[in-house]
């Protein structure tokens, strides 16, 4: 198993926790991933992750698909894999119909159809094994529709660059895994119980057979989000993590289209689920997080004093063993936590 760590999207200031970056390479972990919402974006942050690291790889989780053309999110991809000697990891998703069409003013369209498109687009362009040419319904390269003057042509990237640059998708449903497992290297969830597996096993052994290729767990990097707080008093340790359960399981989508919420009831907690969504869109978000069980932040999640923590870290040990598990994404807030983490993993 490999360590990363997410340090997500800035507030109402950009700020990057490079000493907690820098802590994690010295640590031996593998990576470190950014985010985007609707303010700081994912890519700057990496870049300069990349400019202040030697070893560490960084990458976007994720870039929203409907924010870049997939042309200038390879471009992207193979300007910083150049520049850090090959230590960039490409991250996309199509994010939620309320930011994609509230936010950047696109149609959500079909988002399993656009990552398709999407992650063949790039992978053409990567391999230039020839111009790139593409009609889909999200995407039609040369682009020849309304208010076109007709003179685009074919063209071939003009950087030579890996033409296996990882690609990974965030993915919150079942159908997302499978796709993820066809087409991608690797895949995020927001957070995962690591004895449930068997939720997603099934699809992932679907687009592992569609793709066609072989492919198996030992090629695809399975990497759920782990979020941590560690101190005496587990349930303020609890109670720092049922806030953001609470945006997400509650408020992080409609309330007929919120992929969280969904997840929530596949992982057992559909009564809760139900119940948070109806606070948190109410405006009762303190008591949306209230009714985020203990036992739900406990599956997912790293908490409370470190001899606790290492005890459930045996269970991410265990699904590493069993080769349900390639890499443990950290949301820490100290160097402390990530050096218990790898003491235990490492």
């Amino acid at each position: 198993m490999k360590l990363g760590m997410v340090f997500g999207y800035s507030g109402a200031h950009v700020k990057l926790p490079m000493d907690l970056i820098l802590e994690a390479e010295s640590l031996g972990y593998d990576s470190a991933w950014s985010a985007e919402a609707w303010g700081s974006d994912a890519v700057t942050p990496v870049a300069w992750v990349l400019a202040q690291t030697t070893r560490l790889k960084a990458g976007t989780a994720i870039m929203q698909m409907a924010a870049r053309t997939p042309s200038m999110t390879a471009m992207t991809a193979m300007t910083l894999d150049q520049l850090s000697g090959g230590r960039f990891l490409a991250g996309i998703g199509p994010s939620g119909p309320q930011v994609i069409e509230g936010w950047y003013g696109q149609p959500y369209g079909k988002p399993l159809l656009r990552t398709r498109e999407y992650i063949s687009i790039m992978r053409k362009i990567f391999r230039r094994e020839e111009p790139l040419t593409h009609s889909g319904e999200h995407y039609q390269i040369p682009y020849t529709g309304p208010g076109s003057l007709g003179l685009g042509k074919p063209l071939k990237s003009i950087l030579h660059g890996n033409p296996d640059i990882p690609i990974y998708t965030g993915v919150a449903t079942e159908k997302g895994m499978q796709l993820a497992a066809e087409i991608a290297d690797g895949a995020f969830l927001v957070w995962a119980n690591p004895d449930r597996f068997d939720l997603f096993r099934p699809a992932i052994e679907k687009g592992f057979a569609k793709s066609g290729s072989g492919k198996s767990m030992d090629g695809f990097d399975f990497a759920p989000f782990v979020r941590m707080a560690m101190g005496p008093d587990i349930a303020k340790c609890r109670e720092q993590l049922k806030h953001h359960f609470a945006l997400y399981v509650g408020g992080m989508g409609a309330r007929e289209k919120n992929f969280y919420n969904d997840y929530t009831k596949r992982l057992g907690y559909e009564e809760a689920a139900v119940k948070i969504q109806d606070l948190y869109l109410a405006g009762k978000k303190n008591e949306a997080a209230a009714l985020v069980p203990d036992q739900y932040i406990d599956d997912c999640c790293l908490v409370g004093p470190p001899e606790h923590i290492t005890e459930q870290l045996t269970r991410w040990k265990a699904a590493a063993g069993r080769g349900e598990l390639g890499t443990m994404i950290i949301s820490a807030n100290s160097a402390a936590e990530l050096r218990l983490v790898a003491e235990n993993l490492l």
